[in-house]
């Protein structure tokens, strides 16, 4: 037997030094109790308050709101104040989607409105004053029943007006109306989808003349009804008017005319990316005017209007520094009177799109015949979220 071949020597680790054992942070109570599944800690909801304010008046507009339960609820509160620092119009308000609740702090009175879906085609709305005594009166209520072909819909409102529609298809559809401080009125419509053709009889309740026939299409509408004389001034005498509208395109432009009555209104508007040039004709009285655009870049644009009858003009230079400024100047010669603006903000937007929150809008007046009674005028509006 051979030698036998030794077995080999058991491995030696090299293990590093043992650290001191870091001492366990202190736990948080509120953090401990929300792990064990206790309650989730409440935070503050964030609050909104806006002031606006208007040197015509003047006077100052605050408002303050705040949604809480996952924005199930709001709370409002707002009033008003002038430079003497005298509140006007307080109000608290507490809002649901089904529930709304509007005191009033000067007049010690309280509006409640409340809305409930009593099933898939049924809507209940009530209201109540407080000061009036008026016990939970239904405001609105609503009904409609609706199958393949056809649908009935009806609404209520105080008791004081009622709207039944039916509908057959695509087709017909027939309208009652009624009011009770008014005469009703019933209309029956039929419709084609393709071309867009729509052919509407209606007439008051109880009948009073001729029903009014009105007929839509893709360029215009025309529309026929009895109206009194008032030319002949004789009581009880009706004669049968026509409206109408159409439009048409015309040499790159769209060309309308409007006829109401005795007067005919003759309008082109020519349009493309940089011009535009709108000329208007009324007869009888023979009064002409036009509109002329210039769009000269992305950020200016210049505005003219001329009537020749009376040689009056207008005019509007505008300027736009990015998406938050812009700037305006112009002149009327029908009131004399010269004025400049500067917008900050969205012109037609809230505060909440402007830059910090912060709308503002000033303008300076200056008559022609007395420079000395220019007028500035000013609207600042911000909003804080806290």
């Amino acid at each position: 037997m051979g030698d036998e071949i030794p077995s080999c020597p058991s491995p030696i680790y090299l293990l590093p030094p043992a650290l001191p054992p870091t001492p366990s942070p202190t736990p948080d109570p509120l953090e401990s109790t929300t792990r064990n599944g206790g309650f989730t800690p409440i935070r503050r909801p964030p609050l909104r308050l806006t002031t606006e304010f208007d040197s015509e008046g003047p006077l100052f507009l605050h408002k303050v709101s705040c949604k809480f339960f996952d924005s199930l609820a709001k709370l409002k509160f707002s009033f008003q104040n002038n430079t003497k620092g005298e509140i006007f119009c307080p109000q608290l308000g507490f809002i649901t989607k089904n529930l709304s609740v509007l005191y009033d702090v000067e007049s010690r009175n309280a509006l409640l409105r409340g809305s409930l879906d009593l099933g898939k085609n049924l809507q209940l709305r009530t209201t109540y004053d407080v000061q009036s005594d008026q016990i939970w009166i239904p405001e609105y209520v609503g009904l409609r029943w609706s199958t393949k072909y056809s649908s009935v819909s009806f609404n209520c409102k105080n008791k004081k007006s009622i709207l039944i529609s039916l509908y057959f298809g695509s087709v017909f559809q027939f309208n009652y109306q009624y009011h009770k401080e008014q005469l009703g009125a019933a209309a029956v419509i039929a419709s084609l989808p393709n071309p867009s053709v729509k052919l509407e009889l209606s007439s008051s309740v109880p009948s009073n003349g001729l029903p009014r026939a009105a007929l839509q299409f893709p360029y215009g509408e025309i529309a026929l009804e009895q109206r009194e004389n008032v030319e002949e001034k004789i009581e009880g005498k009706k004669v049968l008017s026509v409206d109408g509208i159409l439009k048409s395109p015309m040499l790159n432009g769209i060309c309308t005319v409007v006829y109401n009555g005795n007067d005919l209104n003759l309008r082109y508007i020519y349009k493309d990316t940089k011009l535009s040039f709108i000329p208007c004709i009324n007869l009888p009285s023979n009064k002409v005017s036009f509109a002329f655009k210039r769009r000269f870049s992305p950020s200016d644009k210049f505005s003219y209007w001329y009537h020749f009858d009376s040689s009056a003009w207008s005019a509007v230079y505008k300027h736009t520094i990015g998406k938050d400024l812009k700037i305006k100047a112009g002149y009327d010669s029908e009131v004399r009177l010269g004025w400049a603006s500067l917008w900050v903000g969205p012109e037609d937007g809230k505060a909440k799109d402007a830059p910090r929150k912060l709308k503002a809008q000033m303008m300076l007046q200056v008559p022609q015949d007395g420079i000395k009674s220019s007028a500035l005028m000013f609207r600042v509006k911000k909003r804080w979220d806290l």
